[in-house]
């Protein structure tokens, strides 16, 4: 298992209201557990294999992110008619279904309920968004293969 993949298991349980996490790859376990303390929340993450022992890190010994982007939300505008569009879940969003593809949507198409506008990729998992309105997109407020936050907005969509 690979350790950047631990690191984002990590992150995601951390964010999540998920308070234990445990996944076994051949003979390796890994468990995540968050402790809810009233200071702050903190993980504990226990690597076994095959009988040997258990090792336990704590957030003061755990590396600090290299960087870490805070995520703004967007200015209401005061317009009614303006709707954003949210991530789901943590990954990399991608405009295109493919690095060859185009991009599913552009700034000025329209779109209906249920039209795919991005992809969000979790854990080698590729999600597609959807559009939860019909209307037509006015901006795209994510750089294609950049992170993006649960609940960071994606796209602003004036409704029809």
């Amino acid at each position: 298992m690979d350790i950047n993949l631990i690191k984002r298991l990590i992150r995601i349980v951390e964010k999540s209201e998920i308070t234990d996490f445990s996944v076994q790859e051949g003979d390796l376990k890994l468990r995540i557990s968050k402790n809810n303390s009233f200071a702050q929340p903190m993980s504990n993450v226990i690597y076994t294999q095959q009988g040997s022992a258990q090792a336990a890190s704590s957030p003061s010994t755990q590396e600090a992110p290299k960087e870490q982007k805070e995520v703004k939300p967007v200015e209401p505008t005061g317009d009614q008619n303006i709707h954003e569009v949210r991530s789901p879940i943590v990954g990399t969003f991608y405009r295109a279904p493919a690095p060859d593809a185009d991009p599913y949507i552009q700034i000025g198409d329209q779109v209906t309920q249920g039209s795919v506008l991005c992809i969000v990729e979790a854990m080698k998992l590729m999600n597609e968004i959807e559009c939860d309105v019909a209307g037509k997109i006015i901006k795209i407020l994510v750089d294609n293969a950049t992170p993006v936050e649960y609940n960071q907005p994606l796209f602003l969509i004036q409704k029809d």
